[in-house]
């Protein structure tokens, strides 16, 4: 009788201990670890982009002065952006774009606005085509469309609100990526900000990675389409 005793208690012991020694295991298991990106240099950054075909729109004879800027400006700064050409508006690299949203939705602004894209469409092999402006309004509402190689687009269809600039700015993006996509282009433009001084830039997926990637993840560099519109409020 003893003798059973023994043999139940041993028995309860080592499944006792085995599970401890299971759980024990577990404990010391540590989590996947998250891949941190090693810290790039200013140089390893262009390279970077340069692997990307980033430049591959960039004027030849421009190109070392936007590299050497986009150097600096991540060094000095950790701010994605390159040049712009003299005192113009115009960034040298042919993939930023400044727009003041305020006349980007008024007459006028549209065609403004699509007439700078073209000529990046035009460094892509891409067709940007624009033509049948409509307008109507009130003094409550207003419906703005275009066509685009023949497509139409709604710039702004609704009531006046605190939002018109911002749906305008989303509105033209959405029409131009429209018509990338149509074209076969792996490329789309991306926002960053909009206001008297907004921002936008043209990117592919694995740029717009590497980006958020190596610089900060803020209002002032690209983002997505969904986040930009939720971190506003759209």
């Amino acid at each position: 009788m003893k003798y059973l005793l023994f043999l139940v208690l041993f028995s309860t012991f080592l499944g006792c201990n085995s599970k401890k020694n299971d759980a024990s295991s577990k404990i010391r298991n540590p989590n996947p670890k998250k891949e941190i990106l090693k810290k790039l240099d200013g140089k390893e950054i262009v390279d970077g982009l340069d692997k990307l075909d980033y430049f591959k729109l960039t004027d030849s004879i421009e190109l070392d002065e936007v590299k050497a800027d986009f150097e600096n400006s991540y060094t000095d700064l950790n701010f994605f952006q390159g040049p712009m050409r003299g005192e113009t508006l115009d960034f040298m690299d042919n993939r930023y774009f400044w727009v003041d949203c305020e006349e980007l939705f008024e007459i006028g602004g549209l065609t403004e606005y699509l007439g700078q894209v073209q000529r990046t469409f035009k460094k892509l092999g891409l067709k940007l085509e624009f033509e049948n402006e409509k307008s109507s309004q009130d003094d409550i509402s207003w419906t703005h469309s275009i066509e685009l190689n023949g497509n139409e687009y709604i710039a702004f269809d609704g009531q006046f609100s605190d939002n018109d600039w911002g749906i305008a700015y989303v509105n033209f993006m959405d029409m131009l990526n429209a018509e990338l996509r149509l074209q076969g282009s792996d490329e789309q433009f991306y926002p960053i900000n909009c206001g008297n001084d907004g921002l936008f830039v043209l990117l592919t997926v694995q740029q717009l990675m590497f980006v958020n990637s190596h610089y900060p993840i803020n209002m002032e560099h690209p983002t997505t389409m969904s986040n930009w519109k939720n971190a506003v409020g759209l």
